[in-house]
């Protein structure tokens, strides 16, 4: 070996050292992982990337979306989750300008990530690595909302509840359908999750290229927003895959599923069976990277890792200090096959 080359190993091997000695003790931690990810007010000033699964995860140099844009306003200010990659929130401000050439006011911003991933305290099994964003089905209004109407107003369902996985036709139009199939257009989405009655909405009436509507997949709820996911980036050695989207258009026997009273059904306890409590999911469950991350230090202000302010470092491709990080995780990396999200039984993985 050259000799130039020892003092960079050194230096390289000492900077994991120092890191992993930094997380040591993080992995010991016991408490949920929702309590610890979910106490992060700011993300790691990091390198961006993300480690994980969707639903097991977490992600170092999150940027946060703006409250306000020309085309969109983030909602639920005070759980403090705009924050995600780079390439998600680039993709919503995209997105943003292209619902309004649909003629879609501009974008409700539901919950993304939280500043550095992990599990959170509320609500979603996934969102955990800062690739998942929910779209509400309520147009942005023509005036900007205060922080306490973003927290306090309604969802609008898109359901007729007086009827079994109904759309409610005086709700839904052709531009709610228009929207929908847009965001399932862009490359770099690899599924768009909405509620069964939906998925079979567009199956029924949907007169543009059908092909796209594979990636619109049904699911739980999500009649009052929609989903949406992106591919893990190129070259993300640390991110899970999920499985591929399945061939087709969706409209099938997967979809007829839903109609019938199978995923409805409560689940039957066996005789003499006792009840099963839990598992709370522990920092020492998630990816090694995520100790490190969750320790990384923060930077000075929001404004500093708000896209489009501030420093341009966590969004820019310049490498953070300290983003040796990846050489802690290597082996870490191929520890978890690629496949579906586990989200918690008797409901099924998101497809």
């Amino acid at each position: 070996m050259s000799s130039m080359f020892k003092p960079l190993l050194f230096r390289a091997g000492l900077a994991v050292a120092l890191l992993s000695a930094i997380a040591a003790p993080l992995h010991a931690e016991d408490r949920p992982a929702k309590e610890l990810f979910g106490a992060k007010r700011l993300p790691a000033q990091m390198e961006t990337a993300s480690y994980g699964s969707y639903a097991k995860g977490c992600i170092a140099g999150a940027v946060a979306i703006p409250a306000d844009g020309p085309g969109w306003q983030a909602m639920r200010l005070s759980r403090n989750r705009r924050w995600g990659h780079p390439q998600m929130i680039a993709l919503l401000e995209r997105f943003s300008q292209d619902a309004q050439k649909l003629g879609w006011p501009g974008l409700l911003l539901g919950d993304i990530s939280q500043p550095r991933g992990g599990p959170m305290l509320s609500g979603h099994a996934s969102h955990q690595i800062g690739l998942d964003a929910d779209i509400w089905f309520t147009p942005m209004p023509d005036r900007r909302l205060s922080a306490q109407e973003r927290d306090e107003l309604p969802f609008t369902s898109m359901l007729d509840k007086s009827k079994f996985l109904t759309v409610d036709s005086r709700r839904w139009t052709s531009t709610h359908a228009r929207l929908v199939m847009k965001a399932a257009s862009y490359p770099q989405v690899e599924r768009v999750f909405v509620n069964p009655a939906i998925k079979k909405k567009l199956c029924d009436t949907w007169q543009g290229d059908r092909s796209l509507l594979g990636k619109v997949r049904p699911v739980y709820g999500h009649d009052e927003h929609f989903h949406i996911r992106i591919k893990c980036p190129a070259g993300a050695a640390g991110c899970k895959p999920q499985a591929a989207v399945p061939t087709g258009d969706g409209c099938d026997k997967s979809l007829a599923w839903w109609f019938t009273d199978e995923p409805w059904a409560k689940p039957k306890p066996k005789k003499d069976e006792k009840p099963v409590k839990p598992r709370v999911t522990t920092l020492s469950d998630l990816p090694k990277a995520c100790a490190v991350v969750l320790a990384g230090a923060a930077p000075a202000s929001e404004q500093e890792v708000t896209y489009g302010g501030g420093s341009a470092l966590a969004f820019s491709g310049q490498e953070a200090p300290d983003n040796s990080i990846a050489a802690v995780i290597a082996a870490d990396a191929a520890a978890e096959p690629a496949g579906l999200i586990p989200v918690p039984l008797p409901r099924p993985s998101l497809q």
